[in-house]
């Protein structure tokens, strides 16, 4: 059968319009796995409520961001697409979860060009409900109504894979190194706590009581908060950063649910108000610098940061398309190609 690779990534509006990032907003947020409680108060909170009030907040928001060539996670996607594909022999496909540059399309494409067996890549090295799990979900039920005759394989969750760590640690180092810094903090995109133990495969592990993360379990296969922990620990281990010199948050977060904690942008005012000067701050729940990265920690946590003493703050830019992280996922592809998904990051 020949084989073909569909990167995925989270999305983004057509234009910085009110009414696209209306449309990009309803469909985002009615997903059930970003979202999940039951349809009808989805229905409810997200165009009852949410998109009443927030789509030209949010354009105001994509707008500080937007780039000439458009989306700057589209572009940056498009980007890494291209170097993979000049280091790969089979094709190489891009979509979005949300947006206009479907699942479905991108499947479509892949299949025009004679694709039977088609590995998809989450881009998002840790495993959640709200990210990988919704294209996975999407992706069979897509392939169940269109596609039944496609062999669809998905790459794991890679927060832990050594050669990951390495590229990441690397781009960490490039903007620390020779810097003068007293604090690297590491953010992650928040989930309702909620969502951990729903992706509990032992059902009684996850207790988010600063124990279950650091306690071997097969839940860890699907808690995103022992993979974002885990990240930190293991980049730090690398980098030999010294304890107290880094710590791990979680931004966004939306309705009065608990998300987990520390949330970055108290996180963020805590050490300003703490004395500390000069801080450094890395998202590594991304690969593609996108509206949270952009405008929430780069801009707005710079403001926070700034309000309330701090003097330097410093972001480190996502992986997007650098040479090595697109020479460490072409690898994987290779090796799929060859053997299978089962030992591609093994």
């Amino acid at each position: 059968m020949k084989k073909g690779v569909l990167l995925v990534n989270l999305g983004s509006p057509d234009s910085t319009n009110p009414k696209d990032v209306k449309k990009y907003l309803d469909e985002f947020l009615m997903d059930p796995r970003v979202i999940d409680v039951p349809k009808w108060a989805r229905i409810l909170i997200v165009r009852g409520i949410i998109l009443n009030t927030r789509p030209k907040k949010s354009a105001e928001a994509y707008s500080r961001i937007w780039w000439e060539k458009g989306s700057p996670l589209i572009v940056i996607s498009e980007r890494l697409q291209k170097k993979i594909q000049e280091q790969v022999t089979i094709p190489v496909g891009l979509a979005m979860r949300y947006g206009s540059m479907s699942l479905r399309k991108g499947l479509q494409e892949l299949v025009d060009k004679g694709v039977e067996d088609v590995l998809v890549i989450p881009l998002y090295p840790q495993f959640a409900m709200a990210t990988t799990e919704t294209i996975n979900v999407k992706i069979e039920e897509l392939r169940e109504e269109f596609f039944p005759q496609l062999s669809i394989a998905t790459l794991p969750a890679f927060y832990n894979h050594p050669e990951y760590i390495s590229v990441l640690s690397k781009s960490i180092e490039e903007t620390i190194s020779g810097l003068d810094y007293d604090h690297l903090l590491f953010s992650y995109h928040g989930v309702p706590e909620r969502h951990i133990r729903k992706s509990d495969i032992t059902k009684s592990h996850c207790k988010i009581d600063g124990v279950c993360c650091i306690t071997p379990s097969p839940a860890h296969q699907y808690c995103y908060r022992h993979q974002c922990f885990e990240t930190t620990r293991l980049v730090a281990k690398t980098l030999k950063l010294d304890p107290g010199t880094y710590s791990t948050s979680f931004q966004s977060r939306l309705g009065f649910d608990p998300w987990l904690q520390p949330y970055t942008d108290r996180t963020i005012e805590r050490m300003g108000k703490a004395g500390i000067k000069k801080l450094v701050v890395v998202t590594p729940a991304f690969v593609s610098d996108c509206l949270e990265t952009l405008e929430e920690i780069a801009m707005e946590g710079e403001e926070i940061f700034h309000e309330v003493g701090g003097r330097e703050f410093t972001t480190v830019p996502c992986l997007n398309d650098r040479d090595d992280f697109a020479a460490l996922l072409s690898g994987w592809i290779a090796h799929w190609r060859i053997v299978d998904t089962k030992t591609a990051i093994a």
